[in-house]
């Protein structure tokens, strides 16, 4: 099935293979260099508390009793022992973290104890999920644009791309899900073409996949409907009958969890998205999602201003780069073509900003946008591709856009190089975390150290600390307006409070006659008085 009208592009030189399968090694590294570097972050802790199968209540009550632990009675919770087997973990998901979807927790359970439970291992899984996205984009290049060459630029593009790195070093859903929106968008287009039974149960079978490793992958789904609609014109055709047949099977596969995400709600897991924030904001904050696409330096929100301003040049360039690929590929493509492309920027691209501009809200993140960012590096493939080897484009042309194309792959490269070398990262939220590393160099330097909190500190904050401080830490948990029983034969004894407790504080002080000394924001050292 033709979707497009020949391009009579020159057979590509067999320097532009060898270049993108130096990409291809170079992302590959980026991706697997340095995986236990950087900070073991909030949402990292809790996708490690589900796969070991306890619950956040269940650690709570056995970690609180004001005991002195170590660093192994914190990653008891951690990861995957023989105290929780499978079941517990889809249990642990279903009672506390229903929004969070049980593939990818399950795979990860295996990967550990198959391997081991290091940061890196852990992390490793993502890394390992995420190679996979080099021949589902292929394949999805081949049956979209009938072209091998767009293929290789498209991987070429995504080998170096600072948030596929970023994403992929992440012990979390998002590598499985790149994966699942190709892999069921190239598997819809090549029914679509076959038109067979055969060629439907594939798409059918790639849809629980997806269904089940993110939400957000339900309106991708719904985003495919509207596609196949638009192609049919409308007609209850025999193409049109297929796909909602195997649409359908596909989501009767995910009813009980729709069930259960309906009778186990938890919406406080979702409740940062209600922080306000203006219009200008909102533009600023998706400028930067979108230009994270091919440059990304590690700026967050809470860095200065003058770094940002000095990538605005920069980010001005790549959306501009982005808008006239759209655009090109609409004049270029047939409506098969530009309107898949289309379907799939938008899919989570149009509500999310419908919630940000209209509602005032704060969804847009860059772990949501992956759908609409593989939509436009396939529009900006496509463009590269034409403009680089089309018989059409003039030698001075060529040049340009090869230029372009270029600076755009030493742009991802730099990224990653800096990414590399860092030890958090923005996707990390260095506001919030930036101070851990600091407390736990402080804790370690002491010769015999006690970390005392309380249980609204222990998840995730303990246990981020606990990823960070030396095996001679000791720990003492305390329940809610409870305080601890401070033992001798301790060097230093510190406070840790993320979560504010005035009753901690001041109980310490005149119960033991002690002096609290603020280290910085979160830490005190507890002195008695000379």
């Amino acid at each position: 099935m033709k979707k497009q009208s020949p391009q009579n592009w020159i057979i590509p030189k067999s320097w532009l293979r060898i270049i993108v399968i130096i990409l291809v090694v170079i992302g590959v590294f980026f991706r697997f260099v340095n995986l236990d570097q950087k900070l073991y972050w909030g949402d990292e802790i809790f996708s490690s508390l589900r796969t070991s199968g306890y619950m956040q209540s269940e650690m709570k009550e056995q970690l609180n009793n004001g005991r002195l632990l170590n660093i192994e009675d914190l990653r008891k919770y951690q990861y995957p022992n023989s105290g929780k087997n499978t079941i517990d973990t889809i249990k642990g998901i279903i009672i506390e973290d229903s929004q969070i979807l049980p593939l990818y927790i399950l795979m990860a359970r295996f990967w550990v104890e198959l391997f081991g439970n290091s940061v890196a291992v852990i992390r490793s899984f993502s890394v390992f999920i995420s190679l996979f996205t080099f021949p589902c984009l292929y394949w999805l290049c081949l049956e979209l644009f009938e072209s091998s060459l767009v293929g290789w630029i498209a991987i070429g593009l995504v080998a170096v791309s600072p948030i596929h790195v970023v994403y992929a070093q992440e012990a979390r859903a998002y590598s499985l899900g790149i994966v699942a929106i190709l892999l069921s968008s190239a598997a819809l287009l090549r029914a679509m073409r076959l038109k067979t039974k055969v060629s439907w149960l594939i798409y059918a079978a790639t849809l629980p996949l997806g269904f089940y490793t993110h939400l957000f992958f339900s309106l991708v789904a719904f985003a495919q409907g509207i596609y196949v609609v638009a192609i049919e014109r409308f007609r209850l055709s025999k193409t049109l009958i297929y796909y909602l047949l195997a649409s359908l099977a596909g989501f009767i596969t995910f009813v009980p969890w729709i069930w259960i995400i309906i009778t186990n709600p938890h919406e406080e897991a979702v409740a940062w998205t209600n922080a306000k924030q203006t219009l200008f904001t909102s533009a600023a904050r998706w400028a930067g999602i979108f230009s994270r696409t091919f440059i990304d330096l590690g700026i967050s929100p809470s860095d200065p201003g003058k770094l940002k301003l000095v990538l605005i040049p920069f980010i001005l360039i790549i959306l501009a780069l982005m808008s006239y690929s759209i655009y090109f590929l609409c004049r270029r493509t047939s409506k098969e073509v530009w309107l898949f492309v289309l379907t799939l920027i938008g899919a989570l691209g149009v509500p999310l900003l419908i919630t940000d501009f209209v509602f005032q809200k704060r969804y847009a993140t860059s772990r949501y946008t992956l759908p609409s960012v593989l939509g436009i590096q396939l529009a900006v493939a496509y463009l590269f591709t034409t403009k680089i080897t089309s018989i059409y484009t003039k030698t001075w042309q060529k040049k340009l856009w090869s230029f372009l194309a270029f600076m755009v792959i030493i742009g991802g490269i730099i990224s990653c190089t800096i990414h590399s070398q860092s030890k958090i990262w923005w996707n990390q939220f260095p506001e919030k975390y930036q101070e851990y590393p600091k407390i736990a160099n402080i804790v370690n330097q002491a010769n015999k150290p006690l970390l005392i909190s309380d249980d609204n500190n222990l998840l995730p904050p303990i246990q981020i600390l606990g990823y960070l401080v030396d095996p001679k830490v000791r720990f003492q948990i305390v329940g809610k307006n409870q305080l601890p029983e401070i033992t001798n034969g301790f060097s230093d004894i510190f406070l840790f409070l993320y979560e504010p407790s005035d009753f901690l504080k001041a109980g310490v002080e005149k119960v033991y006659n002690s002096k609290l000394q603020q280290v910085n924001d979160y830490l005190w050292k507890i002195t008695k008085p000379n």
